[in-house]
């Protein structure tokens, strides 16, 4: 049966909703913040910061300085013991596990039942009311939807009280029942930790379900889709689900992985929404099929801050709030969530699109980029440049990470991909040349430091296996639905390890 026509005019009042408040950033994020200070006034964090008696952004700025994670963790760590009224009001029972590292220690993010309600949820149903929107002839509600869950697996010793792990986990734990019956797989195989045998029940529970969307990370997502199709000999996923119609993907960059949906999925039938959410909030969403930008959720229960890029090396960066953003600048994000993060800076750094309504792009993340010999790549830019890359020769990846190689007596400086490939190219320098004058047509500062072979030797393109990545990421406990793969690092640490377990196979 299809419930589509039902849901229609509850998800047009959402949108209806989301879409006012975005068109008056600055109104509604005073409100969200003025919300939020007396949500968390009686905590230990809000009576040492005075939220009371803060009724500007301004004052709410002057009191509280802008912290990293490391600020946060001695209170998290109470907060898990038990302590209640910490970051935030109560007694919290539930975190997400990012998969970041700060000083090789994860990240612990509150989610408090506001958070999940009001942040979490919001944002998917806001997601999904844009696409209804945008889409008359949609059938979402026809069917089920795929969504790939994490699992509650963690370093820690708790109270059986406490649960941590992915953010998926908790969110499918506690999803409204109602939803929860246009959903696939059940619970039980979602929230497997052990991916090697969660795999195969995923296809085995999914391959013969009538499955109307799909959504999670593009990269691992690849893997159950490629199993589906094997377990029923198929080459295009709408000869096994024929009502599929769109991919609500995340978390990393689509754009790499574009032409190995179009391979397996029709692409006349298929969408695609590309949504911006994380451990820490759901914070944006795609506002139409053309846009560059995604729209910023301004009514999310999550109050904005964005700091220039120039701040960034400070010991007391300042930031600007979200009405004040410029077109074409990029900044570092800052939220004030009822997840208890209070002026955090959660390490991606985002591009303004436009700023009427308020559309950014990701740049990537602050500890993401190259710049050892002052070319300053970013992750927008390796993305840009590895694409077209790709088309230019007739390749496809999977995987990829970067790094420089330091100049020696013996070597010249120069920049290191170690690449998957799902489709080799033929011919293996013309690729690495043609990356290599991508990067140049892409960020001035490394065609500069190319210029005439001087400062930096051209980019070096070292395949590597699948197996290889996946290694990696078990090693690290990063091995599923949430997976993502550093895409630029400043240092040599994760690109030789990479190639160690490629040459070292078993």
């Amino acid at each position: 049966m299809n419930f589509t026509p039902l849901a229609r005019p509850i998800f047009k009042a959402v949108d209806t909703h989301t879409l006012r408040a975005a068109d008056d950033t600055e109104r509604t994020q005073r409100r969200v913040l003025r919300q939020l200070l007396e949500y968390g006034k009686d905590t230990q964090w809000g009576r040492q910061y005075r939220f009371s008696s803060a009724s500007t952004p301004a004052e709410y700025a002057e009191r509280l300085p802008v912290n990293g994670y490391e600020t946060f963790r001695p209170y998290v760590m109470r907060m898990l013991g038990g302590e209640k009224n910490v970051l935030c009001p109560g007694a919290v029972s539930r975190y997400a596990q990012s998969s970041g590292t700060s000083g090789g220690k994860s990240k612990y993010i509150p989610l408090p039942h506001r958070s999940l309600h009001r942040c979490h949820y919001a944002g998917s149903s806001a997601a999904v009311a844009r696409y209804l929107s945008l889409y008359p002839d949609s059938r979402l509600f026809s069917g089920r939807s795929l969504i790939l869950g994490g699992s509650y697996a963690n370093e820690l010793s708790l109270s059986p009280k406490i649960k941590v792990g992915d953010l998926s986990a908790s969110l499918i734990d506690c999803i409204n029942p109602i939803v929860n019956m246009f959903r696939a797989p059940g619970k039980k195989i979602a929230l497997m930790s052990d991916w090697s045998k969660k795999l195969p029940q995923l296809v085995e529970a999914t391959r013969r379900a009538n499955i109307v969307s799909l959504s999670g990370v593009p990269s691992w997502f690849l893997a159950v889709l490629r199993g589906v199709l094997a377990a029923e000999n198929a080459t295009s996923l709408h000869q096994i689900w024929p009502r599929l119609e769109v991919f609500f993907h995340g978390g990393i960059s689509f754009t790499p992985y574009r032409n190995l949906y179009d391979s397996i999925i029709d692409p006349a039938r298929m969408r695609y929404m590309e949504i911006y959410n994380a451990s820490e909030g759901f914070f944006a969403l795609q506002a139409s099929p053309d846009d560059e930008g995604l729209l910023l959720l301004a009514d999310a229960d999550i109050y904005y801050e964005f700091v220039p890029l120039s701040e960034l090396d400070s010991d007391s960066p300042s930031a600007i709030p979200a009405w004040e953003v410029t077109k074409g600048e990029t900044y570092a994000l800052v939220i004030t969530s009822s997840n208890g993060l209070w002026r955090y800076m959660i390490g991606d750094t985002v591009t303004i699109v436009d700023t009427a309504p308020l559309k950014i792009k990701i740049a990537g993340r602050t500890g993401a980029y190259i710049n050892t010999f002052g070319e300053e790549l970013m992750v927008c830019d390796a993305e840009a440049a590895m694409t077209r890359a790709c088309a230019a020769t007739g390749a496809s990846v999977t995987d990829y990470t970067a790094a420089p190689v330091f100049t020696s007596a013996t070597v010249k400086g120069h920049h290191q991909w170690a690449v998957a490939f799902d489709r080799r190219p033929a011919d293996l320098q013309l690729f690495a040349e043609t990356l290599d004058r991508e990067l140049c047509n892409e960020n001035s500062d490394y065609q500069a430091k190319r210029a005439g072979n001087i400062f930096l030797a051209p980019a070096e393109v070292t395949p590597v296996s699948q197996n290889a990545f996946d290694r990696w990421l078990l090693s690290t406990g990063k091995l599923g639905g949430q997976r993502k793969i550093p895409r630029l690092r400043n240092d040599r640490e994760i690109i030789d390890r990479i190639i160690e377990l490629n040459n070292n196979p078993t």
